[in-house]
């Protein structure tokens, strides 16, 4: 246990550092992440940047409205799966926390996916995208679901056939001044919608933007503890979290199912990143049960006793776990914003 406190220690000093240094990283990454790659008619966010580790979701954005609306007919349109049986939607319920609520998903053919469903919303201040961060950013990222075999199993060629059979879709691109309907237009209507999927003005925004009422008691012990604890070191910036890739298990060992997965491994096949994750954001995370890239976990308590012991080398007590779980639901929005002016 002293040599897991010495770790400890030794890492806090580090990412105290970090943390102080990064604020205007912080600031760069998030303003980057409001860019698409690849895709005209940007959104634009304006940011409001305070001091301190954690910063608030941007209440005003502007969206070009029609891109967001064709956007999102075809994150609901069981057109972009082989046998039209699954949306984008079917595993990201957005006024439902943005998942779906399984452990796993069910794709084409009712086959099983791997890893539990992350939420879409506020996806696009992710400074990747998946569990293992193997897209760079919400255009890339579309074509993931579309080809792979346990989700919607299909290719772009069969998708465009079925889009231009369909003649709202076909008027919806013409009125957008896009003739053709192609892989670069689906993507890019599918990423302006995801990235209007903000969800701003929880009771933690309005309490770090200066409202000290917006926290009850007990919430604001468990920010207290929150930071002291070394949480901090991970789940920060504009999305509480989605900024960094973290070891799962950095000082107690981790076990049983969740040690099956090696995360950002399979993609770079570099032993250093076994069971390497990208940190998942908070926000919302108490609609998001079930918990960790394969859900199984079911609910906040368990997962913060679970963090505590495997990332910081502690054992919480049952009042700063209750306290740091009252927090939690403190991250959570009242819903998606979707017409923000």
């Amino acid at each position: 246990m002293k040599n897991n406190y010495a770790q400890h220690m030794a890492y806090m000093a580090i990412v105290t550092v970090l943390i102080i240094a990064g604020y205007a990283w912080l600031k760069l990454a998030n303003d980057s992440k409001a860019t698409l790659t690849s895709t005209s008619n940007k959104p634009h966010f304006e940011f409001i940047t305070v001091n301190g580790p954690i910063q608030p979701i941007p209440a005003k954005a502007n969206f070009d409205q029609a891109w967001v609306q064709l956007g999102k007919s075809l994150f609901n349109s069981k057109l972009l799966s082989d046998d039209n049986t699954v949306s984008c939607a079917s595993c990201h319920l957005v006024d439902y926390g943005g998942d779906d609520g399984f452990a796993l998903s069910t794709g084409v053919n009712n086959a099983l996916g791997e890893r539990n469903s992350p939420t879409v919303l506020n996806a696009v201040f992710n400074f990747r995208q998946f569990w293992d961060g193997r897209s760079t950013d919400l255009f890339e990222q579309v074509a993931g679901p579309i080809h792979s075999p346990v989700e919607m199993n299909s290719n772009w060629q069969q998708i465009i056939g079925k889009l231009n059979n369909e003649p709202k879709i076909k008027q919806a691109f013409k009125d957008l001044n896009e003739n053709d309907i192609t892989q670069h237009n689906i993507s890019k209507a599918i990423t302006i919608y995801q990235s209007s999927l903000i969800t701003p003005n929880s009771a933690f925004d309005r309490f770090i933007l200066g409202n000290l009422n917006a926290l009850t008691a007990q919430q604001k012990r468990g920010w207290n503890a929150f930071q002291e604890l070394g949480c901090v070191s991970c789940h920060q910036g504009r999305n509480i979290g989605g900024n960094m890739y973290q070891k799962l298990g950095r000082i107690d060992e981790i076990h049983g199912v969740l040690k099956k997965d090696l995360g950002r491994y399979n993609v770079t096949k570099n032993p250093n990143d076994k069971h390497v994750f990208k940190v998942p954001s908070l926000r919302n995370v108490a609609l998001t049960a079930p918990y960790f890239h394969n859900g199984s976990v079911a609910t906040l308590d368990e997962a913060v006793t679970i963090m505590a012991k495997i990332q910081l080398g502690t054992e919480l007590s049952a009042q700063t776990q209750q306290d740091i779980v009252s927090l939690l639901h403190a991250f959570s929005s009242e819903g998606v914003d979707h017409d923000t002016p």
